[in-house]
């Protein structure tokens, strides 16, 4: 079956969608797909941070690692409760941070889950890693201090900055 959610045509930097997937885990480009069905679900027109944490969360354990127990939970809560319609809710039809250019023409993928999405990769090439993993993604998405990811995550009473995801979110070897 054909997705609602069109796939993006290019990210920021210029790389192809497919090749950006193409660099991913089978893990990571599960994460997506389920990020992607996530968002046609909630009726959402692009797939933003919060889906892309949401699927991380529930597929991959490296990162329900970096949380604690309670720390899933609430997360978890929060990011259903937005799935059904209850709870969190944005007013802006695009995510964007404000901390930087938003990715000219991406369809289908807010600017920050775009240039997310593009920092895991250039992470795990950082490291000299072929292709990104979950917790590549999860650094990224934490290193965009306004996403819906973040947003989310202060919601569950998680302080990025007042732990280790802060700093796996800016540092480089990871």
């Amino acid at each position: 079956m054909r997705s609602r959610i069109p796939r993006q045509e290019a990210v920021g930097d210029g790389l192809r969608h497919a090749e950006l997937e193409s660099r991913l885990t089978d893990e990571l480009a599960s994460v997506v797909g389920g990020a992607r069905r996530r968002a046609l679900r909630d009726g959402d027109r692009q797939i933003d941070t919060a889906h892309l944490l949401h699927s991380l969360l529930e597929a991959d354990p490296q990162v329900r690692a970096a949380f604690e127990p309670a720390q899933i939970a609430r997360l978890l809560g929060y990011l259903v409760q937005r799935s059904i319609g209850y709870g969190l809710r944005w007013q802006t039809g695009v995510e964007d941070s404000g901390a930087g250019p938003v990715a000219p023409g991406v369809s289908g993928w807010s600017p920050v889950a775009a240039r997310a999405m593009t920092e895991a990769y250039e992470r795990a090439a950082r490291r000299g890693a072929d292709r990104a993993h979950g917790i590549d993604l999860l650094a990224a998405v934490v290193s965009a201090p306004a996403s819906r990811a973040v947003e989310v995550l202060g919601h569950a009473g998680v302080d990025v900055r007042g732990t280790g995801l802060w700093s796996a979110g800016t540092r480089s070897d990871l």
